[in-house]
């Protein structure tokens, strides 16, 4: 069975969500709700919202600017972690939490 945009995209919600509990993070995936967060995530009474993106997908401007939204009102921090081809992660931090 072919992989899917959708299959290999859970896939590396699944591979944050290992990452995650490994820091000591409680998290779950907002699994096929079609809200920009993938992954809430809250640890020593901090909340984080993930956006989880494979291969070269970017996020766009009104895309982080919604996640920025979303984070004001959660108080959260926001960051998209991209997964790359040749393994590795990497992080950007869209909005750091107030408190």
């Amino acid at each position: 069975m072919p992989l899917t945009q959708y299959t290999r995209g859970r896939a590396y919600e699944y591979k944050a969500l290992i990452i995650l509990r490994k820091q000591g993070w409680l998290c779950s995936r907002s699994a096929a709700s079609h809200s920009p967060v993938d992954i809430f995530a809250g640890k020593d009474g901090k909340l984080l919202l993930v956006q989880v993106k494979s291969g070269s997908g970017r996020v766009s401007e009104e895309a982080a600017k919604t996640l920025r939204e979303w984070g004001k009102a959660f108080d959260a921090r926001v960051e998209i972690w991209s997964f790359r081809k040749r393994g590795g992660v990497e992080v950007e931090t869209l909005l750091e939490e107030s408190g």
